[in-house]
């Protein structure tokens, strides 16, 4: 950037409160709207939570302990800025420019930076002994020396060559990112889903990747030593390869489907458990009642509209599937891993037996983090020890479901949730959800 003497302005919340306003009028096509522009000042430990400051300019601010949290800066420029310690959790950060920023401390657990520029950059100005110098923001003593992105969305953004020690991206969303010579020497990429990224030459040293996906994940003279990699799914085969089974996957779904059509006069159930199903890419829309794989991968597989009722899915791996508007009435997914599915509109509610006999679903001990429930239908599931931080609840069914022992850290829920749930006793940070 070229140089140039930058004097720094101190704003206070009134003046933060002005500006966002106008701004907003701006977007709303309302008159006396300006674009908001925080550039080169000092909004340190202020409050910008929850506003639309999409395209604002924050080039080069201080926003040291500022609240960001919920806020939407799509867009938003904060080339050169001082985020340490600020909050920018659920934030939306899509396409934003942070080059150069200094992120350290901030927290970012569950936002959206969906192809945001994270590349090194900096910002000249005149100084009078050296003619141009680089703008630096001054150290303090409570400075941390990790971000966390934990549960952030990062898919396709810029982050080559950047140096990110010790930063925690557990649960991080990282497809198709490019890390491209960039030092996450100590970083935790537990449980991250990394899937195409790049982390060519990258320092990957006492990088911790337990869990994690690495599909397609190149790490070319990446420096890999003490690097762990324990529980990571990559294009090896999880199990059973189905590739090596005498009668073969598509033969025995046809087969399944025909046995659910004909009430089991013709055909025969399949059974898949403990098999890596990730080659059949979609059995979107397709009848499979009773369809048993416990214990199998079926990670990003697409299960849209599939009719699963008392499907056992035990201890299966469900990252990333789509179960949007599935029918899994009865269906038993306990110890299943769910995080980042998509089960919205999904029917998880009891399923009628003859001599009316109830068959409740289950999604005891599964982990459900970052899963979208938004409209599903959990009545009288058993949810006891679930892992439901940060998943999306808002307007689920969830009368008599039971749902104590389990997880809620962050989790988003509808007033109506807790009126009708049958227990939860022993739940936890359902205060702070």
């Amino acid at each position: 950037m070229q140089g140039r003497k930058i004097e720094f302005k101190m704003l206070n919340q009134a003046q933060v409160d002005m500006i966002c306003e106008r701004h907003e009028r701006l977007w709303s096509g309302k008159a006396g709207g300006a674009r908001a522009s925080f550039a080169y000042s000092i909004v340190e430990n202020l409050d910008l939570s929850n506003r639309d400051l999409s395209d604002a300019d924050f080039s080069g601010a201080v926003l040291r302990g500022a609240n960001l949290s919920g806020a939407t800066l799509n867009s938003a420029i904060f080339f050169a800025a001082d985020l340490r310690r600020a909050s920018l959790e659920g934030a939306c950060l899509r396409r934003a420019d942070l080059r150069g920023a200094i992120m350290r401390g901030a927290n970012l657990t569950g936002a959206d930076l969906t192809e945001a520029d994270l590349r090194e950059g900096a910002i000249a100005q005149i100084d009078k002994e050296k003619g141009l110098a680089v703008l630096t923001h001054k150290t303090q003593g409570n400075d941390s020396d990790k971000a966390n992105f934990t549960g952030a969305n990062l898919s396709r953004s810029k982050m080559a060559g950047i140096t990110a020690q010790k930063f925690d991206f557990t649960d991080a969303m990282l497809l198709g990112t490019r890390m491209i010579r960039a030092n996450l020497r100590g970083s935790s990429f537990q449980g991250a889903n990394l899937e195409g990224a790049d982390l060519s030459g990258a320092d990957l040293t006492d990088t911790d990747f337990t869990n994690a996906v690495l599909i397609g994940t190149k790490t070319v003279m990446a420096k890999k030593d003490r690097m762990r990699t324990d529980g990571a799914l990559t294009e090896a085969p999880v199990g059973i390869d189905a590739n090596t089974l005498d009668n073969p996957v598509a033969n025995q779904i046809a087969e399944h489907m025909k046995w659910c059509e004909t009430n089991g006069r013709e055909g025969k159930p399949s059974l898949f458990d403990g098999t890596d199903l990730r080659g059949l890419t979609s059995l979107a829309g397709k009848t499979l009642t009773a369809f048993h794989a416990r214990g199998a991968t079926l990670y990003g597989l697409d299960l849209e509209g599939a009719q699963l009722q008392g499907a056992r899915l035990e201890k299966a791996d469900l990252r990333m599937v789509s179960l949007r508007g599935a029918d899994l009435r009865g269906a038993d997914l306990t110890g299943a891993n769910l995080s980042n599915a998509d089960l919205r509109d999904c029917q998880l509610g009891p399923l009628l037996l003859e001599g009316n006999r109830i068959l409740p679903a289950s999604l005891a001990g599964t982990r459900a983090r970052y899963t979208d429930f938004r409209g599903a239908d959990l009545r009288q599931v058993k949810a006891t020890g679930a892992d439901f931080s940060y998943a999306h609840l808002d307007g689920s069914d969830a009368r008599r479901a039971l749902f104590g022992g389990s997880c809620f850290t962050g989790t988003s829920f509808d007033e109506r949730f807790l009126e009708q749930v049958a227990s939860i006793e022993g739940a936890v940070d359902l205060n702070a959800a």
